[in-house]
C-alpha cells in the first residue's frame, strides 16, 4: 500500500506539475500553513524600522515609509517548510535584498548574515543565498500586503531554503565574517537548510 507521500507525489502529474520540483520527504498542499516561533508581533509602523549593521561601510535604518517606497520586483516561486508541506506558484511582491546591500556597501570580509526578527529571532544565511536573484524582502503575497500571521508588515524571502529561513517580521541583518547558527540553528536545526537535500536537522 502506497504512503500519503507517494500519492500526494503522483497526483501531481494529474494537475500538470513536474513531480521534480517537489523535494524528497515533503508533500504538496495548496494552503499555506502557518507556523512561527512566539506570538504575533503588535506592529506600529509610525516606530517601525529596519537596520543594517556589522561589516559594511555605512550602517543604515530605513523607516517604513522609505521601505515602502523603494523600486519593486515580483516573483513568482516554490516555498518549501521544514515541516514537510510544499506549496507551488506562490507569488511574492517586494525590494531586492541586493538592493539594501548595495545601500550600505558590504564590506569584502562578510561572507554570511543574521537575520534579526520581532521577539528576538534570528536566522543565519550564507551571503551568497541572502544576496540571491529571488530573495527578497517581501510587503506583498498573492498580490495583498502580507498578513500579520504571514510576517506583516515585512519578511525575508530566500525561497531556494527550508522556509524558516525566510524570518518573518524581519527587522535588521547583521553582516558577519563567519556563520553564527541562530534560534532554530541553536536549536537543532540543520546550519543551511537546502530541501533538497534534505538538510532539516543538525547531522542531515
Amino acid at each position: 500500500m502506497s504512503s500519503f507521500f507517494e500519492r500526494n507525489r503522483a497526483k501531481l502529474a494529474d494537475l500538470g506539475i513536474d513531480p521534480d520540483r517537489l523535494p524528497p520527504g515533503q508533500y504538496h498542499t495548496e494552503r499555506f500553513p502557518v507556523l512561527h516561533a512566539g506570538s504575533v508581533p503588535a506592529v506600529d509602523l509610525d516606530s517601525w524600522d529596519l537596520a543594517f549593521d556589522g561589516l559594511v561601510s555605512e550602517e543604515r535604518t530605513w523607516d517604513w515609509e522609505s521601505v515602502i517606497s523603494m523600486p519593486t520586483t515580483e516573483t513568482i516561486t516554490d516555498i518549501h517548510c521544514v515541516t514537510k508541506w510544499t506549496k507551488f506558484d506562490t507569488v511574492w511582491e517586494g525590494i531586492p535584498t541586493r538592493t539594501f546591500a548595495e545601500a550600505v556597501s558590504v564590506r569584502p570580509e562578510a561572507t554570511h548574515v543574521l537575520v534579526s526578527a520581532y521577539h528576538g529571532y534570528t536566522a543565519n544565511l550564507p551571503l551568497e543565498d541572502f544576496l540571491a536573484p529571488t530573495s527578497m524582502f517581501a510587503h506583498t503575497y498573492q498580490g495583498e500586503p502580507l498578513e500579520p500571521d504571514h510576517g506583516y508588515p515585512l519578511r525575508l524571502l530566500v525561497p531556494h531554503l527550508y522556509f524558516w529561513k525566510s524570518v518573518k517580521w524581519v527587522r535588521g541583518v547583521t553582516f558577519l565574517s563567519e556563520d553564527s547558527p541562530g534560534f532554530w540553528e541553536r536549536n537543532g536545526y540543520h546550519m543551511y537548510g537546502d530541501p533538497f537535500r534534505e538538510q532539516r536537522y543538525w547531522g542531515d
